[in-house]
């Protein structure tokens, strides 16, 4: 069985010129030197597994947390940004990678998305 982990730096270090190497004590993943993605587990004895992502503004941060509860949390020292709960055999994975992958959008260089993107 794959950690969910696994999963997020299966998806992370897919997209262009993404590296990953510890923020803070936690797997961190990169592009241009920006954060885009951070996975957590029991960060700070919270209790919770999570990957945390950017998202477009507090509007739409706001709107997902009142949505989907269960799913997103706000993550502790990162503003503007969510948690994605990825415990357990509900996590939706397809929205995971989606959700990633919109975050790398956020944090690349203008060359990298002229270029293609992902």
């Amino acid at each position: 069985m794959t950690s969910p982990l696994d999963r997020i730096r299966a998806t992370a270090l897919e997209l262009p010129e993404t590296e990953e190497r510890p923020s803070h004590g936690q797997p961190t993943f990169f592009v241009a030197g920006k954060q885009f993605a951070q996975f957590r587990d029991n960060h700070h004895g919270d209790g919770k597994t999570v990957v945390c992502v950017r998202v477009g503004s507090v509007d739409e941060q706001a709107l997902l947390l009142e949505a989907a509860p269960g799913t997103y949390s706000k993550p502790a020292y990162l503003p503007t940004w969510l948690s994605i709960n990825v415990a357990g055999d509900a996590a939706d994975w397809d929205m995971i990678a989606d959700r990633i992958a919109q975050s790398w959008e956020f944090a690349a260089p203008r060359r990298l998305l002229e270029a293609g993107g992902r």
